[in-house]
């Protein structure tokens, strides 16, 4: 039986987007299903690329990584706003015991990348989930002059190369994490069966 691993995320520009695709081919490389959702930004259309998220995704889920880009060392409002519905799946424990991971972007390096991740780690917490994040034998977090922490896989938009996406060691590290998460998945799957 095949892991189903939700990438749940919000982008604005591009770049928290570039790391749920990598994080993807990770889950994908572990021989698990990547489901990639995403949530509205108030005013702004749907997603021309990837679903909405619905509570259901949430109950059919094997884990879940949480992604946003840096909002004043926060995640954005639309993710927030997600969770703050999630109240039934809460007390009924859907999300409990299954793996997650979170996933950041920022227009600087200092722009709140770690507080953000913690952020994103609390909703995770407090649905009773297992947080993961990228240990220090990937060999990415002795090499990033950009994203990437134990906390979970981030890009930094350096001033001088705008739109130049995620570099590849922030794109190693996203890989890293899905795959992990996909695997860790795998065991506890087979532990409960």
């Amino acid at each position: 039986m095949s892991s189903r691993i939700l990438i749940l995320y919000y982008s604005r520009n591009g770049a928290t987007q570039q790391l749920a695709d990598a994080i993807a081919q990770g889950v994908e490389k572990a021989g698990a299903e990547a489901v990639l959702r995403t949530v509205e930004g108030p005013g702004e259309p749907k997603s021309s690329r990837d679903l909405t998220v619905d509570v259901d995704d949430l109950r059919t889920c094997d884990g879940l990584i949480l992604g946003s880009p840096t909002r004043f060392g926060h995640m954005a409002a639309a993710l927030q706003q997600f969770w703050e519905r999630t109240s039934t799946e809460w007390l009924r424990g859907v999300l409990v015991d299954k793996p997650a991971a979170v996933f950041t972007s920022s227009s600087s390096m200092h722009g709140g990348q770690e507080s953000t991740l913690l952020s994103l780690a609390v909703p995770l917490l407090h649905h009773g989930m297992i947080l993961c994040g990228i240990p220090y034998t990937e060999p990415g977090l002795q090499q990033t002059s950009g994203g990437g922490s134990p906390y979970g896989a981030s890009h930094v938009e350096h001033a001088d190369k705008v739109g130049s996406g995620i570099s590849a060691v922030e794109r190693d590290l996203a890989v890293a994490l899905g795959t992990r998460v996909a695997r860790i998945a795998r065991q506890l799957q087979s532990r409960s069966g």
